[in-house]
């Protein structure tokens, strides 16, 4: 289908055209006049039918793309995609990567917006080119873009450039801070304060060791790790991995990811210390596996479905605000 009859324009309505080609095609499909996979006028024959200009019908196209009702190939015509017509928000979720706790993030974040949204999820895995190919592929095609931008500079540029609201999650570079809603970590707050309110368990061991692999980890969590090592006086040292290691009584770690946990718990098996007594563990991040590993391992970690839950309400809401996320000391039987 291409013809132009189900699209109504009346200049002497105070409707604008741009929202009344969008009403057209939104009742046409509602309707059952345009179904799923129908070609759409192009944009220069209903210029040239309802003497209008190519920005207000682009205007109108774009948006039934931020929507999720139309999409169009590079050179080849629009087409409906989609004939959800009800759905308040089309939103791009770009994770740096998926782990057990975001994953947690997600799930939630799914329940609580329930059918009032389409969302699509992608993945940079902390490449630059990857982060910005995403976006500016994507761009005009969604109502909302929630992006994890990791420890990624110079990025106000692209995401200004996105024609959508903005959302921004987990870490807040310095050059976004009061530009768009977001809800973040305050990661040397969470590692120097969960450290103070476990002290006078780690005040048991003689030493404190930061497992810190670096890279794609935020500056910040060490940062808080070494204030907590001299505001206490505690001997400590910062290591990149656990390889060639032997790990002795009296150390106590604080652990980044996964992968150096399971470690940890093997060294400490092999050479036959108690994990909780003879050495202890501290590890970032909260997972249900983590309940019952090592008969449960104490972390330090944000409230990733209460982040979900917010990063919801925000979009829902339209709420313009950056807020903290909160998060807690979970003490395990590995301290």
């Amino acid at each position: 289908m291409c013809q132009l009859d189900f699209i109504s324009i009346d200049k002497s309505l105070s409707v604008s055209k741009y929202k009344q080609i969008i009403n057209s095609v939104l009742d046409a499909i509602g309707e059952e006049r345009l179904v799923l996979g129908d070609k759409m006028p192009s944009i220069n024959e209903i210029c040239e039918k309802f003497d209008l200009s190519r920005d207000t019908v682009l205007t109108a196209y774009n948006e039934l793309k931020s929507k999720g009702i139309i999409a169009a190939h590079p050179g080849k015509a629009y087409y409906v995609c989609s004939t959800n017509v009800n759905m308040e928000q089309n939103i791009m979720l770009l994770y740096d990567e998926l782990n057990a706790f975001k994953e947690e993030l997600y799930n939630s974040f799914i329940r609580t917006i329930g059918d009032k949204a389409n969302v699509d999820l992608y993945f940079h895995n902390f490449n630059r080119k990857i982060f910005n190919h995403l976006l500016q592929e994507n761009n005009y095609k969604y109502t909302a873009y929630v992006v994890m931008p990791a420890q990624f500079t110079g990025i106000s540029s692209i995401l200004g450039d996105l024609k959508g609201k903005v959302y921004i999650l987990d870490q807040l570079p310095v050059e976004l801070r009061g530009n768009y809603p977001t809800i973040y970590q305050n990661f040397e707050k969470q590692v120097y304060s969960g450290l103070m309110e476990a002290k006078d368990r780690i005040a048991k061991y003689r030493k404190i060791i930061s497992v810190y692999p670096g890279g794609k980890e935020p500056e910040s969590q060490l940062r808080g790790f070494i204030r907590f090592c001299k505001e206490v006086n505690m001997p400590f040292d910062v290591i990149n991995d656990l390889r060639n290691r032997s790990v002795k009584e009296g150390e106590v770690y604080l652990v980044v990811n996964d992968a150096h946990l399971v470690e940890l718990v093997k060294l400490s098996r092999n050479q036959g210390l108690a994990i909780g007594s003879d050495i202890g563990i501290i590890s970032l991040n909260d997972t249900p596996l983590k309940e019952v590993v090592a008969n449960g391992i104490t972390t330090i970690s944000t409230d990733f479905a209460k982040m979900g839950e917010t990063l919801a309400s925000f979009i829902l809401n339209k709420t313009a605000a950056q807020i903290e996320n909160p998060f807690s000391l979970i003490v395990r039987d590995s301290l």
